[in-house]
């Protein structure tokens, strides 16, 4: 690569890094504050979650014979597996969320081999349900962070957010309609930065954060203690698991629609082992399992890079601010508004990848029509209204909640009862078209 090709790579890297940043600081702060982690914990929680998100990506990247996708994938914590910790850290203590996370992380990789070989539960028709739910679900998050994080605020919804989060979404249209190549291609980073920027002259920046962070932290391995193992909480994990290799395959496979990959049985096998893996190191470092990140899918399809370049300087990136809080500080100080409305224009683009796939389904066909229906309105419905089960049990209701578990078990469920597996699909057809 030339040093100018580096450069462009390098930004990209950091557009992908700030899209998944707040998603990836949300779960450590929802499990940290849920378990009443003090401020030094706090700290430790988030440097170690944004250092082994960047390692996490890095195995996912880098394909050997046993480890490794190699698509253009970024690998964050799993927000369904919040409720779940927080539940097990109560309940068993904080040693038994770790001690899960490694059991759980070893099942990933044992039953790899197995799991792969399910290609046919995941036709377009599934996979393509799946994202699109995916993308609708996140949405309302990014209406929330437009008007100002939280809902029950006096500001929220103030002339300041709004014009914050619509002038950003106007920076990032403005870019992909009126400039070309390059600079079209990092839309999205352009509309956060001028959206901060207006944010400092209108003094609603706050760099507190940055301040308060140390200079300098050093990942250390069983940080909360030794890890001990329940098997009611394995079980548990094991579960959440499973469930976001359903969801990281969805997300391979947009990838592989995207950049124009097949992806194969051993891809997925190997994309599986390396998730695996990642969960046991998150573990051993005390943060928690992860799984591969939509919201990098529609950055992906609205910047229409389809190298892992970029990608490995997100992974460096993540792994030199895991080391300096102080400078990983940088990214909290673009205020909500601003990162709801880039947020918006990439959850939209997730939701489109997902009719994209969708355009390949027979849709003559009544009964795929029902599948689909039915798969997205479980999944918007229930996670809209997740108390609609409140009388049901709490572990059930950690499923019933997550509108992206339902869709995606009611897709492939249904697809099943319909179709069967001798169904082909549909996904060479979609690699032999340019995307």
């Amino acid at each position: 690569m030339t040093e100018q090709s580096q450069a462009k790579a390098a930004v990209l890297g950091l557009q992908h890094l700030l899209a998944m940043y707040a998603g990836a600081v949300a779960v450590p702060l929802l499990i940290g504050t849920g378990l009443g982690f003090n401020e030094t914990q706090m700290t430790y929680l988030i440097s170690i979650d944004i250092f082994m998100c960047g390692v996490a990506t890095l195995l996912q990247l880098t394909v050997t014979k046993f480890f490794g996708i190699g698509l253009p994938v970024v690998l964050g914590c799993a927000i369904q597996a919040v409720a779940p910790l927080i539940l097990i850290g109560g309940k068993a203590g904080i040693g038994a969320i770790y001690g899960s996370i490694i059991a759980s992380g070893i099942f990933v990789v044992l039953i790899s081999g197995v799991f792969s070989k399910i290609k046919k539960l995941f036709p377009p028709l599934v996979t393509g349900t799946v994202i699109t739910v995916i993308g609708l679900t996140l949405i309302p998050v990014a209406i929330t962070k437009m008007g100002g994080g939280d809902a029950t605020a006096q500001s929220f919804g103030s002339h300041n957010n709004l014009l914050l989060a619509f002038i950003t979404i106007l920076l990032i249209i403005g870019t992909q309609v009126f400039t070309k190549g390059f600079v079209r291609s990092i839309s999205v980073l352009i509309g956060l930065i001028g959206g901060t920027l207006l944010a400092y002259i209108m003094g609603m920046v706050d760099f507190s954060a940055i301040g308060h962070a140390p200079i300098f932290h050093v990942p250390q391995p069983f940080y909360f203690g030794k890890p001990t193992f329940d098997v009611w909480s394995i079980i548990l994990m094991i579960i959440i698991s499973i469930v976001s290799m359903v969801e990281s395959t969805g997300v391979y496979f947009a990838l592989g629609d995207i950049t124009g990959k097949q992806v194969k049985e051993d891809d997925l096998k190997r994309g599986y082992r390396a998730e695996g893996l990642a969960v046991i190191l998150g573990g051993i470092f005390n943060t928690f399992p992860y799984t591969g990140f939509s919201q990098n899918v529609g950055l992906v399809q609205l910047s229409g890079i389809k190298t892992r370049k970029p990608i490995y300087f997100s992974a460096f990136f993540l792994i030199i601010l895991g080391l300096f809080p102080k400078i990983g500080a940088l990214a909290q100080i673009i205020p909500e508004p601003v990162l709801g409305g880039g947020m918006l224009v990439m959850f939209g683009m997730v939701a489109v990848q997902g009719m994209r796939m969708l355009s390949k389904v027979d849709f003559a066909n009544d009964k795929n029509l029902l599948i689909i229906a039915i798969s997205i309105g479980f999944g918007l419905g229930f996670n809209i209204t997740p108390q609609l089960f409140s009388k049901l049990p709490e572990t059930v209701q950690m499923f019933t909640g997550n509108g992206i578990v339902i869709s995606s078990l009611t897709a492939i469920v249904l697809n099943l009862i319909f179709n069967g597996l001798k169904q082909e699909d549909g996904l060479e057809e979609m690699f032999e078209e340019n995307i």
